[in-house]
């Protein structure tokens, strides 16, 4: 798996396209409401430096499959907010957006000396899986502040310091991933008598 720059056409409108569909805008806000992010605008933003953006790669091969974010990179405060996104869906619930998470915060800690990095994500989103894996820790509760299709929803806070994180080991990530998905398999071989 890689972390890529997004310093090509090519892949800022793969990116750009999958900012652009509702089942991944929805649950993003990147500030004043803007939740659309077009290919000039994502290439504004990977070139500032409050932003930090990467693209992670599928394991096969070097096939983009999902974006990594941080806006709000402050160097003075040593503080940003985290986000992803998975743009190709047949990866999604294997663990590749975890590990290509924790090898991003990883690469921001070191790189951008950063302190603490924070982040949220909309009740009941399945990205919460994701945040708990990376030991962010739960800080609070925004209520009835996210819209979605008219509906009003609460965001749930988290954040995680330099010395609270750990990367993941890519091999045993793996191992337990694989153990996981054997005993869930099993599971449901097995009907309660």
């Amino acid at each position: 798996m890689k972390l890529l720059s997004l310093d090509t056409p090519e892949i800022l409108e793969l990116v750009s396209s999958w900012l652009i569909q509702k089942e991944n805008y929805q649950y993003l806000d990147f500030g004043n409401g803007r939740r659309i992010v077009t290919p000039a605008l994502l290439k504004i933003m990977a070139q500032r430096e409050t932003h930090f953006l990467r693209a992670y790669t599928s394991d096969r091969d070097d096939t983009p499959i999902g974006v990594l974010g941080l806006n709000s990179v402050d160097r003075i405060f040593r503080t940003a907010t985290f986000w992803g996104v998975s743009g190709e869906k047949s990866f999604r619930n294997r663990g590749r957006s975890t590990f290509a998470s924790s090898k991003f915060l990883t690469l921001a800690f070191r790189d951008l000396d950063l302190h603490a990095i924070n982040t949220w994500a909309v009740d009941r989103n399945p990205s919460l899986r994701t945040i708990e894996r990376l030991g962010f820790r739960f800080i609070g509760r925004q209520r009835q502040c996210h819209y979605i299709d008219g509906q009003l929803h609460d965001r749930l806070l988290f954040d995680l310091l330099a010395s609270e994180h750990r990367k993941l080991d890519e091999e045993r990530w793996r191992r337990s991933e694989s153990s996981h998905r054997e005993a869930v398999c099993e599971e449901r071989l097995v009907e309660p008598g």
